[in-house]
């Protein structure tokens, strides 16, 4: 072998090494934004399966506590130390069934749940709306209610786990449409 021909040979390598390379960081790189959205997903699947340990014992849904304005569950679980969080289901699951709802609401007016408020305003639509323009429309027509944006994605993810909201993937964009009585049964 030439020593051109080993040189031109080498640069070859060199080139599809580089090239190589280049596409496995790629790769690397949507591969870890693949696994912070699944670590984000499954922080909010696991605060729904906590929340629903937490009212497993209530058979009607209207009796669950309100959630304060503008602080999402989330958020309240997540600075609790782990003791505290750790009495509080213990509480929970040993507490008859009603007290726990029933003490929350006896000193507070009923004030529609937000998650019925934006059901309702998505009834209005035919067409998918962005979770961004129900809150928009929300602290238009409720002045008095402030959920932080999170707290408006994760009602709305909680309907859709419930079966009373459907979630539309457009490009990169989310949105969602209220799922009508006819279709809900005879999806099941």
């Amino acid at each position: 072998m030439t020593s051109q021909s080993a040189s031109t040979l080498r640069s070859r390598y060199v080139a599809q090494a580089a090239s190589d390379l280049e596409e496995n960081r790629q790769k690397q790189r949507e591969l870890a934004e693949r696994i912070t959205v699944l670590k984000q997903e499954e922080a909010l699947l696991s605060d729904i399966l906590n929340l629903a340990e937490r009212y497993e014992g209530l058979a009607d849904a209207s009796r669950l506590p309100g959630q304060l304005q503008d602080e999402p569950v989330a958020a309240k679980a997540k600075q609790a130390p782990a003791g505290v969080a750790a009495r509080r289901s213990t509480s929970a699951k040993t507490t008859p069934a009603g007290q726990t709802a029933k003490a929350g609401a006896k000193g507070k007016s009923r004030r529609p749940l937000l998650g019925d408020l934006l059901a309702d305003l998505l009834g209005q639509y035919d067409e998918p709306r962005l979770a961004k323009e129900l809150r928009d429309e929300l602290l238009e027509k409720h002045p008095d209610r402030n959920p932080t944006p999170q707290v408006v994605r994760n009602t709305i993810e909680s309907l859709v786990a419930k079966g009373r909201i459907r979630r539309h993937k457009q490009q990169r964009s989310v949105m969602y449409t209220l799922v009508k009585r006819g279709e809900a049964d005879s999806s099941d």
